[in-house]
């Protein structure tokens, strides 16, 4: 998750492997379907396409890319890696 500490840089943006990350206010794309804006004031982390980059990295690369420390594992969700490799291959199915 991206706490309020965002500056909204982008550098995380550019190292998630699953497009799971957006500008505040941007609307999001899973499978070609456009979905509204989970956060209108600051960069956000679609839950539903972050995999913490299981399948593609041993560690999720958006927490080193973030230079405020913004970007945190959710306490309230955490997921095992089984749940997360299932995720990616439904992302795989049906596109990013």
């Amino acid at each position: 998750m991206i706490t309020e500490e965002c500056i909204a840089c982008g550098a995380c943006e550019a190292e998630c492997p699953n497009d799971a990350i957006y500008e505040a206010g941007k609307d999001w794309v899973i499978g070609g379907e456009t979905k509204q804006s989970l956060n209108d004031e600051h960069t956000y982390i679609v839950p539903d396409k972050c995999t913490e980059c299981v399948g593609f990295h041993d560690e999720p690369q958006c927490i080193p890319a973030c230079p405020t420390e913004a970007i945190i594992m959710d306490p309230d969700h955490p997921e095992d890696k089984t749940a997360l490799l299932a995720k990616k291959e439904h992302l795989d199915a049906v596109g990013r």
